[in-house]
Parts: structure tokens; C-alpha cells; sequence
């Protein structure tokens, strides 16, 4: 972007937090009627920042200080060996690029945008990966990346953390990880209050209009404007091929473990100060797996906004409710932070279309059953959505499920190294919880404490079969997300970060009017079996 606009950087995410923030609160809060429902709505959207930073920039701590107790480790065991130093990518032409025996590997947390350097030793021709367990299990190796590097001293990374200089080393990991820890806890605190609040939904019957403080046409252009902003850093950021990417998607499609991060955060907050590698350094292979990663994070995220503009416009009734939930979506702080993150908008986009076309459940089958196979929480969704439909075309709806889902299935057995029963295990789940989990079950949390919770959250999704009845558009968007909050409490591999999948639902409950009379029976057009069998009841009324 700065080859466009003179001397443009990347805000800092920090500074996001509290400029849209301050433009959230001017243009969404309802200042004749401060203690109205969206106001509180919108303070709510408004705390998950603060957790989210907490847990970016604990993570980066913990990540730098790995590193710097790795090149301590280096150095006592061979302080004068060349390749002890520490290496860093440094992907500029003016650097002198690093010999090919060299074997400094990179690994890079997305969610901390933090390098972390695993500095590989030669001795007699041989790689040395180090000691065991100086690198997290998460953490993948990547081969053939030419790397250009530059060597540091040590006293300058320990003084790239952020840390006070007497903080052991033990102090400041632990430091690192309590600050996980608070980012985990407040952010679950936050998604508490907001799964409160969508299960009252329903029992909100009044629900005065009260629309954005600006007119359609200043919500259209600062819309655009981000949505620009944001999808250029996208094409133009650095994918990360095979990272510790933070929390891990856990249970899902093939496809959706491979694709890599596209790091969208600022160079000079990531990687203090140093270059990025370019798409140049790739080879073909990585190359079309990183152009197919931007290419499904904008198509998701713009599938996300199109798809609120046409539900406040189409189902709503009023299109500057449906532009302005476009616009605060791009607006808050976490769509700034992970809109590389296909794992993140995908599933979104895919949910969101299942409720523009709840009125066609084949094609709302569709949607949801590929939001199911690709990253299989969504799956959680079918009892709920089965008994919106169970009067009018739950049949239809079964049918688009199963027929997708099918098709998935079919396609994991071209190409690919596992076998299709190992493909099939995890995009279902099938498998016991991980006793390893990571987030805030990993942090100090007993991992067995989330039985309990995964059989509350299931408990909540029959309750929802049933509860509320009967169920029209409004309860269906609130439930939903909902069941997707739900899904962050008990989530192994990083719940509480995956906002996306219930955000935009969350706007649309925030944003709905009174929609009592969009029920299934009313609105859901009737199948040809449907047609055909009253034509015939019809008719046989009057032969008699």
C-alpha cells in the first residue's frame, strides 16, 4: 500500500482498537436513549479488544522469550561457533543472503505476528535440532525457503520483549502466559454476557428502530473504504506457509488445515522493524497454496458484507440497517486483526448465506452443510435449523446437508497422503477431546473440565430443538449465534478467538426488527411434493 499512498503504514493494532472504538460509539450508540439494549450491545462488541490484545501480545512475549532461552542455549553449548548466532529473515536485496548449509529455520506465530527463529547447528554436515521440548509440539518445520539473514546480539532480543531487564527468564514466561491467561479470561467473561444476552433475544418483543447516526450514502463510502484498505493488506501481505499460526483450527476439512496464515499486521509491530519475505521466495507449490488463501479470505469477507446488505435489505426491510452492520463489522478491531484467517471468515460467510436463503432450504442445506465440512462446529447447528424447518422443508433441507457434506467426502479421496478414514476422523470429530489442548485449557486450566462444559453445550443445542416454539427468522439468526458462542467455551484449540463465526449473526440480532411473523410455514416456499400433494387434496375436494 505505501507504493500507493505516500509514507502509509499499517495502523498499530493497539491504536485500531481506540480509533474505532471512538467511531463505533459516535456512529452506533444511541445517545437520546443511553440506557437502551444497543447500547449495551455495542460496549459489548467493544470489550472483546482488550481480551484479544492481551492474548496477541502474551503470546508474542512467550514466543520471544523461547527464542532468546533457545540462543542461550546455542551459546553455552558452542559460544564461538558461526552458526550459533542467532538468525532472523531479513528478505531484503541488500542483505547477503545465507549459504546453503546454513539451517536457520523459521517459525512465525500469526496471531502474535512474532518471528521465531529455531537456530539449527552444523556439526559434520549434520542438522542438530536442539534440545527436546525447546519448541512446541504446534510448531510445523518448513524446508526450502531461501533465507536472508541477519545476526543480532542476544542483548537485543531479551530487550525486544518488552520486559523489564532484572525479569528472569522463568519470571518472564510466566508473565507471558498469565497474560495469556487474563486475555483468555476476560474474552471468555465478554462472550458470557453476549451468549446472555442472544439467549433473551427472543423474549425481546419491542424493538424500537434505531438506526445507525449517518446516512446510507456516508455508510456506503466508509464501508468501501476499509473494505479496500483491509483486502489490500491481504494481497499484499506475507503468507505463512508452515507456522504456529496460534490456536490450531482443530476438527475440520483437509483443505482448511493446509492453507496457510496471510499475516496482515504491521511489519515494523511483527517482526520489530525487519522486512518481510516476499511471494518470491516461495516455490510454485507454496505459491498457488497462498494465492488460494487470499483469494478465499477476500471472496469470504466480501461474501460477508454483501451478505448483511442483502439481509437488511431483503428480509429486514431496511437497508441502512443491513449497511451498517456491514460497517461495523469492518470496523471492530478483530476483523482488522485476522482477516488473513480463512478458517476465521469462511465459515462466516458460508453461515450467513444459509440465512439469506433460509426461504430456499436446499440451498440453505448447502451453505450450512459446507460451513459444517470444513470446519465441523457448525455441524452443532442442525437441530436447531432441522426444527425451524421441521412444519415446511426440513426434507429439502436434510437433502442439501447430506448431498454436500457427501460431496466433500468424495473429494477427500483425491490426492493427499492420509488415508480416507484418517481424512474422515477429523473432519467429524471423531476422536476423544485432546487431552493437549491449547488456549485457555492449555494454560493452566484442567483439561478435564471441559466434559462438563461439552455436555452443557449440548444439552443447550436440544434445547434449542425445542425452545423457543415456535421459531421464526429473528430466533433462528439469535440462536445460531448462540450455539456458535457456545462453541468458544469448549473449543480445544483456541476457543474465544474464533469471533467470525458468530460476529456477523451477532450484528444482525443487534441490528433485527420485530420478525415474529417470519415463520417457517408463512415464507419457505413449498416443494414439488408439497404442491403436488395439495393440488391432489384440492382436487378431491371437488370431485366430492
Amino acid at each position: 500500500m505505501s507504493e500507493f499512498l505516500l509514507y502509509y503504514k499499517r495502523p498499530d493494532p493497539t491504536t485500531w482498537v481506540y480509533l474505532s472504538s471512538f467511531l463505533t460509539i459516535g456512529l452506533y450508540f444511541v445517545f437520546h436513549r443511553f440506557w437502551s439494549i444497543r447500547n449495551l450491545d455495542i460496549v459489548l462488541l467493544i470489550l472483546l479488544a482488550p481480551g484479544l490484545l492481551m492474548v496477541h501480545e502474551g503470546r508474542r512475549r512467550h514466543l520471544r522469550e523461547m527464542e532468546s532461552g533457545e540462543i542461550a542455549t546455542r551459546g553455552q553449548a558452542d559460544p564461538d561457533t558461526e552458526s550459533a548466532r542467532p538468525r532472523h529473515i531479513v528478505p531484503s536485496p541488500l542483505r547477503e543472503q545465507e549459504p546453503s548449509d546454513s539451517a536457520g529455520r523459521p517459525f512465525i506465530s500469526d496471531s502474535a505476528s512474532v518471528l521465531v527463529t529455531v537456530n539449527v547447528m552444523q556439526t559434520d554436515g549434520s542438522e542438530s535440532a536442539g534440545p527436546t521440548g525447546s519448541v512446541p509440539p504446534t510448531i510445523h518445520e518448513e524446508t526450502n525457503l531461501p533465507l536472508v539473514t541477519e545476526r543480532h546480539a542476544l542483548d537485543e532480543r531479551l530487550e525486544a520483549t518488552s520486559l523489564d531487564p532484572g525479569q528472569t527468564e522463568s519470571d518472564a514466561e510466566l508473565s507471558a502466559k498469565q497474560l495469556q491467561r487474563s486475555g483468555f479470561i476476560m474474552l471468555f467473561a465478554v462472550e458470557m454476557l453476549i451468549l446472555i444476552r442472544l439467549m433473551i433475544d427472543p423474549l425481546m418483543v419491542r424493538r424500537p428502530l434505531l438506526d445507525p447516526n449517518l446516512t446510507v450514502g456516508g455508510l456506503y463510502f466508509i464501508s468501501i473504504c476499509l473494505f479496500v484498505f483491509m483486502m489490500v493488506n491481504v494481497a499484499t501481505s506475507t503468507p505463512r506457509m508452515s507456522v504456529w499460526q496460534g490456536p490450531e483450527l482443530g476438527p475440520g476439512y483437509a483443505l482448511m488445515h493446509r492453507l496457510p496464515t496471510i499475516t496482515t499486521r504491521p511489519v515494523s509491530q511483527a517482526l520489530g522493524g525487519e522486512e518481510e519475505p516476499t511471494a518470491d521466495e516461495l516455490d510454485q507449490s507454496k505459491r498457488s497454496w497462498t494465492i488460494l488463501a487470499k483469494v478465499l479470505a477476500i471472496s469470504a469477507h466480501l461474501a460477508i458484507i454483501v451478505g448483511l446488505v442483502l439481509i437488511g435489505n431483503r428480509h429486514f426491510g431496511n437497508l441502512r440497517s443491513g449497511v451498517g452492520c456491514s460497517l461495523l463489522y469492518l470496523m471492530l478491531p478483530y476483523t482488522a486483526q485476522m482477516t488473513g484467517r480463512v478458517d476465521h471468515a469462511l465459515p462466516a460467510a458460508l453461515l450467513l448465506w444459509a440465512v439469506l436463503n433460509y426461504r430456499r432450504p436446499v440451498f440453505a442445506g448447502i451453505f450450512l452443510g459446507l460451513a459444517a465440512g470444513l470446519v465441523y462446529y457448525p455441524l452443532f447447528l442442525l437441530p436447531l435449523w432441522c426444527s425451524f424447518y421441521w412444519q415446511r422443508g426440513v426434507r429439502r433441507f436434510a437433502i442439501g446437508v447430506i448431498v454436500t457434506l457427501a460431496i466433500l467426502v468424495m473429494l477427500l479421496t483425491f490426492g493427499g497422503t492420509d488415508s480416507l478414514v484418517d481424512h474422515l476422523r477429523r473432519m467429524f470429530g471423531l476422536f476423544l477431546p485432546t487431552k493437549e489442548p491449547r488456549g485457555i485449557w492449555g494454560l493452566g486450566w484442567d483439561p478435564r473440565w471441559r466434559l462438563p462444559v461439552i455436555v452443557a453445550f449440548g444439552i443447550l443445542c436440544t434445547l434449542f430443538a425445542a425452545w423457543p416454539s415456535p421459531k421464526n427468522l429473528g430466533t433462528l439468526i439469535g440462536c445460531s449465534a448462540a450455539v456458535m458462542v457456545a462453541v468458544q467455551f469448549w473449543h480445544g484449540y483456541g476457543g474465544g478467538l474464533y469471533i467470525a463465526w458468530f460476529l456477523p449473526l451477532l450484528l444482525l440480532t443487534i441490528f433485527r426488527p420485530n420478525l415474529q411473523d417470519r415463520v417457517a410455514l408463512k415464507v419457505v416456499q413449498r416443494g414439488r411434493s408439497e404442491a403436488v400433494r395439495q393440488s391432489g387434496t384440492a382436487g378431491g375436494i371437488q370431485t366430492v
